[in-house]
């Protein structure tokens, strides 16, 4: 079946005005198939992956179904997470822009319960909720289900693998029997057909044949790299692309912690996200994330669920997945709408077999390439400082700056030494950090060398370490804001029980010995002074077991 243009569909003037300005040329495969069938009032089983555009395909008919003059309750939508809510709730709100008398209201854990009855007395036409918030409210007569003819459950999968069968059930129970219901899943699992056949009436079942899972626009690679060169790996091909949003992706809430550890001693702007967090903490970060305060987000499969972040340049699959449906639901969060993306998969020895299961499965093609060398690192950089340079000198202003420049010429001092000298200050020592193995990734040294980088680093102590509950991150995010050094261009850094040693450019490390000097780290009133060769500084309470060496 062919794509189908929005206006070929039986849709109001003010959703296609409002699908125009999202973007939108044609709808999606699913789309294309559920929207006709759910405005013809068929009950449906859709079988949509993440990033194939389901929420519009029950979100315009919704919609469209609203009697915009009716202020009671027509319409919910049940999903597993409060993340999905949120994001479905976004796009209704999208769907709206030109439609100002239809109200939807997200009801999810984790928000005041108080808010949430006062919006409800307001009166709402539409719904977005999770079973046990919508449960709550129900109870306390707050939401009353007899005037619903419309019901979504998204993410049905989801939503029974964490419990919320009885939930479900409880709720459709109360809706009026003569009502349409939609119901979307990842799979179709026994449990899933049981719900359907209880609850749904001669559904129409909807599906996306494999071939189509994979988004066309994503260009798929892998590389072979042994275990303990993936973080080089990763942050030589962050630094080649230079994305401006990318999502690393890792098997274990442990190897998220190590990565997102590992990323920020390097100086990247990145962050963690797995289940362990608080659900305050997942929003604080995934706001971070959206508004480009971390360019790397690094997350396990079940706390990316639900995640929908637009313009997503590259998809990391530090781990390659356990399971092949989720590498789809992996490389799905690039790409979307239409858009390039990339995805990069990390494959260690005989994990390619998994990687061949991986491409049967989602019938697509991931080819293979070698990594970047340190020749391609520095053309990219060498490219990104000459056209900042180039912006610059397009901006004026620089007569200043012109007579420092005149002033430091002389009979030994050229234009072009001076030029030079800038492109090695800001290229050079960042391109010389890589040092892994030269048979594994094309460098000299190997990977886990404990000294300093260059001869040009300095390497600085501070009297506070493990103990404290000091980490990389801190260290980094301390000098970036108290003394306005770059966090990428530090250095190593290896944190003790009760100290650290951190390594710094030499230009930099006066400013940031006095730019601490009052200031502190998690609290704690912090001494920073360059580290002693043979010995530990005299404020070192103790020597402890070497620690791993983080970078």
């Amino acid at each position: 079946m062919e794509n189908l243009k929005f206006e070929e569909m039986n849709i109001s003037e003010w959703i296609l005005h409002a699908v125009k300005d999202m973007g939108f040329e044609e709808a999606s495969p699913i789309q294309s198939q559920a929207i006709p069938l759910i405005l013809e009032g068929h009950d449906i089983i859709g079988q949509s992956q993440t990033g194939t555009g389901k929420t519009a395909s029950f979100g315009i008919p919704c919609l469209e179904k609203v009697d915009p003059e009716d202020r009671k309750l027509q319409a919910v939508i049940l999903c597993p997470t409060r993340e999905l809510a949120i994001q479905v709730s976004e796009e209704f709100r999208k769907l709206l822009k030109f439609k100002d008398n239809i109200r939807v209201l997200p009801i999810y854990g984790g928000q005041p319960i108080d808010r949430q009855i006062t919006a409800l007395k307001k009166g709402a036409q539409v719904i977005i909720g999770t079973p046990g918030r919508v449960m709550d409210h129900m109870r306390r007569h707050t939401i009353k289900m007899q005037t619903v003819k419309f019901v979504v459950l998204d993410e049905a999968d989801e939503m029974l693998d964490m419990g919320f069968r009885d939930d479900i059930e409880l709720i459709l129970d109360k809706v009026p029997e003569e009502r349409q219901t939609v119901m979307f899943s990842a799979t179709m699992s026994g449990d899933i057909l049981d719900l359907s056949k209880k609850y749904l009436r001669n559904p129409e079942y909807v599906k996306i044949s494999r071939k189509e899972l994979t988004v066309p626009n994503i260009e798929q690679v892998y590389f072979d790299v042994k275990e303990k060169y993936k973080l080089e790996a990763l942050c030589r091909l962050i630094d080649v692309y230079s994305p401006k949003l990318a999502i690393v992706f890792c098997n274990t809430k442990k190897r998220v912690d190590d990565v997102t550890e590992q990323l920020l001693g390097r100086g990247y702007f990145a962050d963690g996200l797995h289940g362990d967090l608080k659900q305050q903490q997942r929003d604080r970060v995934m706001q971070k994330f959206r508004n480009g305060a971390i360019e790397i987000l690094v997350a396990t499969d079940v706390a990316a669920r639900g995640i929908d972040v637009e313009n997503v340049d590259i998809v990391f699959n530090y781990d390659i997945p356990q399971d092949e449906e989720y590498y789809v639901h992996r490389i799905g969060r690039t790409g979307r709408a239409g858009k390039s993306g990339m995805a990069f998969t990390f494959c260690v020895g005989r994990e390619i077999y998994k990687l061949r299961d991986i491409m049967t499965y989602a019938k697509t093609k991931i080819r293979q390439e070698l990594l970047p060398t340190l020749d391609d690192i520095e053309k990219n950089k060498t490219d990104i400082f000459i056209e900042k340079i180039r912006s610059i000198i397009e901006q004026g202003g620089l007569e200043k700056y012109a007579a420092i420049a005149e002033d430091m010429l002389d009979d030994d001092t050229t234009a072009l030494d001076i030029a030079a000298a800038l492109i090695k200050m800001n290229i050079g020592e960042s391109v010389s950090d890589y040092s892994a193995a030269e048979n594994d990734l094309n460098v000299k040294n190997p990977l886990g060398n404990a000294e300093p980088k260059s001869k040009d680093m300095v390497r600085l102590f501070i009297n506070a370490g493990k103990n404290n509950k000091i980490r990389a991150k801190d260290i980094v995010g301390a000098f970036a804001g108290e003394t306005g050094v770059p966090g990428q261009v530090i250095g190593a850094i290896d944190i003790y029980d009760d100290f650290a040693y951190v390594d710094v450019p030499f230009e930099y490390a006066k400013d940031i010995i006095d730019g601490m000097k009052n200031s502190r780290i998690k609290g704690r009133k912090i001494s920073i002074e360059k580290a002693k060769k043979t010995k530990f500084p005299k404020f070192a309470a103790k020597s402890p077991k070497k620690p791993k060496i983080k970078r």
